[in-house]
């Protein structure tokens, strides 16, 4: 089983495909909650220099509350990731969470619909890039 949602730009800039995503993700009720530029971060901390990799920690409010009403714990594994990452072949992928999979190991029928519908939702901001 996968654990991404997963697509690939041949012909956009990597700062074009983070705005795309930015706004499909908000076209979709997401909101970003956080942003870790690790590439940055590497340099930074270890000296290391790695291609364009952007995190977006994405987030549905209604969704999100949901989710920690019928699995207080379920915080853990929020926000939704989203990462933009530029690939040695000068490609860009956007990969974000597969909700479903990430949250398979809670023994929790309702969490699981919740997750479904998330990951429908996600599935939806990574084809409207």
């Amino acid at each position: 089983m996968s654990y991404t949602i997963d697509r690939i730009f041949q012909t956009s800039s990597f700062d074009t495909i983070v705005e795309r995503a930015r706004t499909a993700l908000q076209d979709q009720g997401f909101g970003v909650l956080t942003e870790i530029d690790v590439k940055a971060t590497m340099k930074k901390k270890i000296d290391e220099d790695m291609n364009d990799y952007l995190i977006l920690g994405a987030c549905n409010p209604k969704l999100a509350f949901g989710a920690l009403g019928i699995e207080p714990k379920v915080g853990s594994m929020l926000p939704c990731n989203v990462i933009v990452r530029s690939l040695d072949n000068g490609d860009v992928e956007v990969s974000a969470v597969d909700p479903q999979a990430s949250m398979a190991g809670i023994d929790n029928a309702e969490l699981q619909q919740v997750a479904g519908k998330v990951k429908g939702m996600l599935q939806t901001v990574v084809a409207n890039i």
